[in-house]
């Protein structure tokens, strides 16, 4: 547990959804811990592909879905900081409408018989994309990462994804610097190993 000086210092980067999140000792589904509480506020440590590793405010730390935690808002960048990935929804509109654009020239030349059925199969392998648009909402499935995003014209966010966590990196694979959706960057911290905190109860003096 930490000292009550850090749990003040304590300053989370996201906060779990409204549902909870499953949370893991490892990047190995094979190693559940107890899972994390709804609104639960956390510090996003690193990332390994989907998995994000978080640190709570007593000093546990766990591996979560990194997809599906919420960022805490920040405040406004910097002049000049470009937007990231995921506050930014034009690189995935971009994405969508490549492949959008994709089918509908391999239609158009089946149509016209320039194309049998099958090279219009082999011409959209690997294709796939996904696109709702209701007035100034817009739901994108980003092929990249696994997850449904919705945005309202000026960011995205995570709003479902399709699979858990993926394969555990290879051993000795450095974890990545977390994004912290403009709280600066964020260093692999060094920690205790996961484990669970009991926090004395209201009758404890």
């Amino acid at each position: 547990m930490t000292s009550p000086g850090n749990a003040a210092d304590f300053r989370p980067t996201h906060i779990v959804p409204q549902d909870g999140l499953p949370a893991w000792e490892t990047p190995d589904l094979s190693r559940p811990t107890v899972p994390l509480d709804a609104f639960l506020p956390v510090r996003l440590l690193s990332r390994r592909g989907e998995w994000g590793e978080i640190l709570c405010a007593n000093g546990w730390s766990a591996w979560v879905d990194g997809r599906l935690l919420l960022a805490v808002p920040q405040p406004p960048p910097t002049g000049g900081r470009p937007l990231t990935r995921v506050e930014d929804p034009q690189p995935l509109l971009a994405r969508c409408t490549e492949e959008l654009e994709r089918y509908r020239r391999a239609v158009t030349d089946l149509a016209a018989g320039r194309i049998d059925p099958e090279s219009f199969r082999r011409s959209l392998r690997g294709a796939r994309v996904g696109v709702v648009v209701d007035g100034e909402s817009v739901w994108l499935y980003d092929e990249t990462a696994g997850r449904w995003m919705y945005g309202d014209g000026s960011r995205l966010a995570t709003y479902a994804v399709v699979e858990g966590p993926g394969v555990p990196a290879a051993p000795g694979t450095p974890p990545e610097e977390a994004d912290t959706e403009g709280g600066g960057d964020v260093r692999h911290v060094p920690h205790e190993p996961t484990k669970i905190v009991e926090l004395p109860g209201p009758e404890a003096g």
